[in-house]
């Protein structure tokens, strides 16, 4: 099984420009095919005037399933060089839809697959990624008391600390790699007194 891999940060678009051609590469999360689909449908909606709306998605921390489209351009020269991209950045569960306004001016296939490549190169760079790993979903609840130095050396560990909410007791929600349970298990006896309590509920691939 994948223990990690990365995946863009955020929704956003990055623009360039070749030869008088726009080129609006648009990079957004999608955790399944119907969320990258749909992506690609408000893209085209959004750009109807567009001589193309080339795409390519990743699902999956192994990247087995992935589909890329041409939308028009010489096969081979868009969707293609788009998912190369992702896969040889090790890009996950994300899709990647370039949208061209054509200028005028033939950038012939070696020109095509260099513009629609570098499209989604540039904007990972400018958009950025973030590492998913797969790590044990735990929860600790705390009084008040010593709730407030927990929650401070929760968040200068190596912790995911994913949520904390107050009520008659304080609950934080946090993701561990399996090996390090035990020892979690342990530090947090010895800074609680025995008082909090710890309770490991199944696993999932957190941003961290």
């Amino acid at each position: 099984m994948i223990d990690r891999y990365l995946t863009v940060a955020r929704a956003g678009v990055h623009e360039s420009e070749i030869k008088r051609s726009r080129f609006l590469c648009a990079l957004a999360p999608a955790g399944s095919e119907a969320a990258a689909q749909d992506v690609v449908r408000r893209v085209r909606t959004a750009h109807p005037a567009a001589s193309h709306n080339c795409f390519a998605y990743v699902i999956g921390p192994d990247g087995r399933l992935h589909r890329a489209s041409d939308d028009g351009e010489p096969g081979g020269t868009a969707g293609t060089p788009m998912l190369q991209v992702l896969l040889g950045r090790q890009v996950r569960d994300t899709v990647a839809v370039v949208t061209r306004y054509y200028g005028g001016v033939q950038l012939g296939a070696g020109g095509l697959a260099r513009a629609y490549g570098g499209a989604v190169s540039a904007a990972l760079d400018e958009i950025g990624t973030i590492e998913r790993r797969r790590l044990v979903l735990v929860t600790v609840t705390s009084d008040h008391q010593r709730a407030g130095r927990l929650e401070n050396d929760l968040r200068a560990g190596t912790y995911a600390l994913r949520d904390v909410s107050y009520g008659a007791e304080v609950t934080f929600r946090l993701g561990i790699p399996q090996a390090d349970v035990p020892a979690f298990r342990s530090w947090l006896a010895d800074t609680t007194s025995g008082a909090a309590r710890c309770v490991v509920e199944g696993s999932a691939y957190v941003d961290v």
